[in-house]
């Protein structure tokens, strides 16, 4: 473990309201923490209502033109972000660092994810088509649908991955010929400012994105604007309660992409390398457990569990927590000082309510000391109806518990309220299959199929959420349907 190197000079954050960009909102300011350190680093400004106001009418009269540009040109200039988001990854890594401690390796890797998501959308630009429902020839009417843009999309983006969460939601909006009016969180400012500046290099007019840093009031007051159409939002159940609320006063649709305790069911017959090295690195590796579909209970099979315990505790030992700017950091901090305190609570609890601690479950010393860092933490013989298996830890924390037969694991994989991904290593192909339709989840990966496949619709059931980012479905989000008829 190495000392955190804290890079002095920060981007300037701003709001950004069509050519405006500003320093300073009726918000307020934040003071942004470095979590590799502790110490303050940034000033945020905070948007209040007026600001968001401005932002969405801007995007309002943005709008009434954008979705009039022809569908081939907002083809070529989301293509050409896509190339920029690609070309500048290194930037992006350097600013995730900043933003929450995510190591500059991990974001950059995850670039081209974005910018394969950005190029995906595009290409849909020019395809949207309708459909004839009936024929004068069949009942004496002609009648066809239309799919058209809802207009000024909010969209308020999680901090855990500020850029590819920017990516899945607003390239899509885009294409369907949307305008969108973003609320990066106060906790990652620095993402969405690089995001739209490569925006305007790809001709994307000034007023189709723009950009409103701030808390809860910021948020709310995008939610309740009434020439805000629709809402896409990720982030946690607690505030996707609150947003529900709003919209269902105003009758407003909204997509909602949130937490996940995801089942890693782990047959005898796996390839145990594979299992238990993405089972591993995906729970307390990855943005330090701090992901929504992050595989955090791992389900064994009894007859290799002790087997799988010890792979585990192995793996963990050489995942390098530290200085999130050198290159082969596996994990970062932990995103701020609460998020910190809540996680350690969670595992004392874990620690006296009858959880096997197999490694870690202590803050690092050290040159780290100063900063939000965690030891990755293993608990077995985890109680499935514990608070450590039923609540999201958000954090570098996994739960192993033993199963004896097929029906017990897909049970134990279900009994959450959440119903975002599963997960299932075995090379019995029809058993993958058999469980994998069982399982209460939105999606389910075997034998380590990569997560964010920007084909394949992504969302959850039950507290994880509703809608869809991804796939055509995801483009349908943010389409409407008329239907015409004539006789």
């Amino acid at each position: 473990m190495t000392s955190a190197a804290v890079e002095t000079e920060r981007p300037t954050v701003e709001l950004r309201i069509g050519s405006e960009r500003l320093t300073s909102g009726s918000g307020g300011v934040y003071q942004h923490i470095d979590p590799t350190t502790g110490r303050p680093d940034a000033d945020v400004p905070l948007a209040g209502p007026d600001e968001v106001d401005r932002a969405v009418q801007v995007a309002h009269a943005a709008y009434l033109e954008w979705r009039r540009t022809k569908p081939a040109d907002r083809r070529r200039m989301l293509m050409r972000l896509a190339d920029l988001i690609e070309d500048h990854a290194a930037d992006f890594g350097r600013l995730a660092a900043m933003d929450n401690g995510t190591p500059v390796g991990t974001t950059s890797a995850m670039t081209p994810t974005a910018a394969e998501w950005t190029r995906y959308y595009a290409g849909w630009a020019d395809k949207i088509s309708s459909e004839v429902t009936a024929s004068l020839r069949a009942d004496g009417e002609f009648s066809y649908t239309l799919a058209q843009p809802w207009g000024v999309i909010g969209a308020i983006i999680t901090w855990n991955g500020p850029l590819i969460s920017l990516a899945m939601k607003v390239p899509a909006a885009l294409a369907a010929g949307n305008t969108v009016v973003i609320k990066p969180s106060e906790l990652t400012p620095f993402t969405a400012g690089n995001f739209l500046d490569l925006a305007a290099q790809a001709g994307i007019p000034d007023g189709v994105i723009n950009a409103v840093t701030g808390g809860p009031e910021a948020g709310q007051a995008l939610v309740e604007h009434p020439l805000v159409k629709k809402i896409s939002f990720t982030g946690g159940p607690v505030t996707a309660r609150k947003i529900l609320r709003s919209c269902a006063d105003l009758i407003k649709p909204a997509v909602m992409e949130l937490g996940g305790k995801s089942g890693n069911i782990v047959f005898a017959d796996a390839d145990l390398d594979n299992a238990c090295g993405v089972g591993t690195m995906f729970s307390v590796g990855a943005l330090s457990g701090q992901g929504c579909a992050l595989p955090t209970r791992m389900i064994v099979e009894r007859s290799v569990y002790d087997e799988v315990i010890e792979r585990v505790r192995a793996i963990t030992g050489f995942l390098k927590v530290g200085n999130p700017f050198e290159d082969d950091t596996v994990s970062g901090p932990v995103v701020n000082k609460q998020a910190l305190e809540r996680i350690t609570g969670m595992i004392d609890r874990a620690k006296n309510s009858g959880a096997r601690l197999i490694t870690g479950g202590e803050r690092i010393g050290g040159d780290l000391a100063d900063g939000f860092f965690l030891q990755p933490t293993v608990f077995a013989d985890v109680d499935p109806s514990s608070e450590l298996a039923q609540n999201e830890v958000f954090g570098p924390v996994l739960s192993i518990i033993p199963f004896d037969t097929d029906d017990q694991a897909i049970e134990i994989a279900n009994s959450t309220p959440y119903g975002l991904s599963g997960y299932i290593f075995t090379t019995n192909l029809r058993r993958a299959h058999r469980v994998a339709e069982e399982l209460e989840t939105g999606e389910v990966l075997i034998n380590g199929a990569a997560n964010l496949g920007v084909t394949r619709p992504f969302g959850g059931i039950g507290i994880s959420g509703m809608g869809k980012e991804g796939g055509r479905q995801g483009l349908e989000e943010f389409l409407r349907i008329k239907t015409v008829s004539m006789v």
